[in-house]
Order: C-alpha cells, then sequence, then structure tokens
C-alpha cells in the first residue's frame, strides 16, 4: 500500500513537472511583466539622489520656517494676553495644553503656503547663489525635472494639510475657542430668540427662546402640513435636548400639547413630559462666529446637506469653509512654482529681493482669499468659485513664471 501510494506521489510530481516544462515560456514571460511592473513602480525609478537632496532640503527649511514664524507669533499673542490670563486665573496647564498646543497646530495649518513658499525661494535661491542648480541643468536635467522634488514634497504637505484642517484642527477649535470664551472674556453667542427653521418638508418650528448652555428652550410649537393644510400643531411650554442618547434628534418636552385636525373635528391630547425625536440639533438654533471651524469635513457637508434642504440661506460661510479647506492645500503647488521659477536664476544681490517678492505675492494670496470669501458670504458670489479664485489667478502666474524660467 505504502509502495503505491510513492508511486502516486512521484506520478502528481512528473505531471507537474511535464505542465511547467509546457506552460515554460508563459510563465517566464508572466514573471518578467511582473518584474517590470515592480520595476516601473519601485520609488528608486523616480527619486534620485538629487531628489532626496532637494527634498531633504524643502522639508528641513519648511519646519524651520515653521518653527521661527510661529514662536515669533506666540511671544506677541503672550504678550498681548497674559494680563487677561493673569486677570482671569488661568491655569497654566490649560494655557499650555487647551489654548497653545490647539494655537501651534490652527496658525501652522493657516499659513501652511505661505511657510511654503518662504522655504522654496529660501532654500532655492541659496542653491542659485552657490551655483548648484547650474550645475544641475548643465547635467542635461531640465527645469521641468527639477521642479520633480518639489512636486513630491508638496504633494506630501497637501495631504498632511487637509488632513488637519479636515478632521484634527476642528476638534482642537473647539478646545480653544472654549478657553477664550472662559479665560479671555471672548464673547461667545449662546443663546437664541425668536428661532423659525424648516424642519422637514412640510414641518415647520418656532422657538421663542433657546438657551445652548442648558440645552433648552422655551415657547416650543411644531407645525405640520400635508398640501398646504395645517393637520398638526404642538406647543410646549420647555424643550430639553437629551446630550447622553445615543441617537440624534431626541428632545424631551414638557407641559405639552398636541392638537390634530381632521376635516371640521380637532383632537386634542396633553401630557407634563414626553420623549419624541425632532429633527433639530443644538447646532441649527444657534450660530456663534467662527462655528464652521469647529466642523469636520464630513459634518460640514452634512450640516450644508441638511441646511439646504431645509431651505436655509444661512449655508454660505458653511459652504466656503468645505471648498477652501481643499483649495487651500492645492495652493502649495501654484507657490511653490512660483517660487521655485523665481529664485532658480543666479542673480547678483543675494536673496533678499526674492524674499521680499514671496512675502508680497503670499499676503496679496492671503488678501485675495478674504476678499473672494467676504464677496460670496455678502455679495452671493459662488462659494467654490470663491475658494478657487485666488488658486486659479496665482495658477496664472504661476505659468507665467515657469515659462520664463531658466532651461
Amino acid at each position: 500500500m505504502s509502495k503505491f501510494r510513492n508511486i502516486r506521489r512521484y506520478h502528481c510530481f512528473y505531471s507537474l513537472g511535464r505542465a511547467v516544462q509546457r506552460h515554460a515560456s508563459w510563465l517566464v514571460k508572466v514573471w518578467k511583466g511582473i518584474a517590470h511592473l515592480l520595476q516601473f513602480l519601485h520609488p528608486k525609478r523616480y527619486v534620485r539622489r538629487i531628489d532626496w537632496y532637494i527634498i531633504k532640503k524643502f522639508i528641513g527649511t519648511y519646519i524651520f520656517s515653521i518653527i521661527l514664524i510661529i514662536s515669533i507669533a506666540i511671544v506677541f499673542d503672550i504678550n498681548e494676553n497674559l494680563a487677561k490670563f493673569t486677570q482671569y486665573h488661568a491655569p497654566l496647564r490649560a494655557i499650555i495644553f487647551d489654548y497653545y498646543a490647539n494655537f501651534i497646530p490652527y496658525f501652522t495649518n493657516l499659513f501652511s503656503a505661505l511657510f511654503v513658499f518662504i522655504a522654496v525661494i529660501f532654500f532655492t535661491s541659496k542653491m542659485a547663489g552657490n551655483s548648484e542648480i547650474i550645475a544641475i541643468l548643465a547635467s542635461g536635467i531640465s527645469f521641468k525635472r527639477l521642479l520633480r522634488p518639489y512636486m513630491i514634497t508638496c504633494a506630501l504637505i497637501t495631504v498632511v494639510s487637509f488632513y488637519l484642517s479636515a478632521y484634527v484642527i476642528p476638534h482642537g477649535t473647539i478646545i480653544r475657542q472654549n478657553f477664550e470664551a472662559m479665560y479671555k472674556n471672548k464673547e461667545k453667542n449662546t443663546s437664541a430668540d425668536n428661532v423659525q427653521l424648516q424642519v422637514d418638508r412640510g414641518v415647520i418650528a418656532y422657538m421663542q427662546h433657546y438657551d445652548d448652555n442648558l440645552k433648552k428652550g422655551y415657547g416650543f410649537c411644531l407645525d405640520k402640513f400635508e398640501n398646504k393644510k395645517l393637520i398638526s400643531h404642538l406647543t410646549a411650554m420647555e424643550i430639553q435636548y437629551d446630550t447622553v442618547s445615543d441617537t440624534k434628534y431626541h428632545w424631551k418636552i414638557s407641559n405639552w400639547k398636541i392638537r390634530r385636525l381632521q376635516g371640521l373635528r380637532e383632537h386634542i391630547t396633553s401630557g407634563a413630559e414626553k420623549d419624541t425625536t425632532i429633527q433639530i440639533e443644538p447646532t441649527d438654533l444657534v450660530y456663534s462666529k467662527g462655528q464652521q471651524e469647529t466642523l469636520t469635513s464630513p459634518q460640514l457637508k452634512d450640516y450644508i446637506s441638511k441646511q439646504v434642504n431645509r431651505g436655509s440661506q444661512n449655508v454660505v460661510q458653511y459652504e466656503v469653509e468645505y471648498h477652501k479647506r481643499i483649495a487651500s492645500s492645492f495652493a502649495s503647488f501654484i507657490l511653490t512654482i512660483i517660487g521655485a521659477s523665481l529664485s532658480a536664476k543666479k542673480r547678483k544681490g543675494g536673496m533678499g529681493l526674492y524674499l521680499g517678492i514671496g512675502l508680497g505675492l503670499s499676503f496679496i494670496y492671503i488678501m485675495l482669499e478674504t476678499i473672494s470669501s467676504t464677496f460670496a458670504i455678502n455679495a452671493g458670489a459662488p462659494p467654490v468659485l470663491a475658494a478657487w479664485v485666488p488658486n486659479i489667478l496665482f495658477g496664472l502666474v504661476a505659468y507665467f513664471c515657469y515659462r520664463k524660467a531658466p532651461n
């Protein structure tokens, strides 16, 4: 029996060997195809030693500029707010971890494009002054190929910047704003009067007064319509939002009364307390300055969609914030092309002129961002266009500078 099993095993190996031999040419082609694909996708194909050299310089100068400028900003901020911190007895732990630990990422990401621009001009001018750019171009590398490490670094910075602005910084902004309201006496809107909004199609809610600190409203009514006819009218003396509920839109109404209209008949029910689901959240009732900065991008998208379905007009600043986060992240590519094109040529006088031009262009970019956002909020300009106008205009400048760059 064992001899039969051995013969059978050898026969299987023999059949497998014959199959491999029969399809050997096909297997070799497949193996060569995989090898070529791996070689094509290997990072060393795109990132050479000169690329690593420029990437390290770019990242190092970028981090150095952030540390330098943010350190200066912190010194000025401490000098300005030290009296308020002392007056309102702000604890040192809260100042460090609640305020400045969220102050630094917020302003670093806000002016990330400015830091990128300064870093590019600074180290590229230094390379041009040392004749490194001339040597690179003289070796047969084109200016387009020279920009590859710049673009790789920009892609890395863009991904990190967008992730921070879309998911991380909004949570820190909530903590920082709460600190400012408590220890800097910065006014924060925590109440609303005579709020009326469309909760759902044919459902209108009204609240006489709402206190966001207590998550409590007074003088509440909810009207439901079908075919433009009132079918239900709910009134409640008080309405309390359930903050510990696992689901959203969970409210508790007190001293309530419901009138249901059925033709000429009217059915009235009332009670002391009742748990109910109403598609309203506290963020729908109270708007405070900078509230859009406290929402992550998925939350912003949901909020905008919900408010548009309700017919609300107070969503422009949220739409501008949503599109500006994407547009600001891509600004690094445009400003990098401008900076590298301006500073790659060796000129007399050093890098002072380029740094001045770079700072000027950066501040023009920030000013255009502010102006376009204001036009969208106050003048009815499309939010997408308002967010991308600075990138479009500076993209044209970048193309012109790239065409005039040394080759």
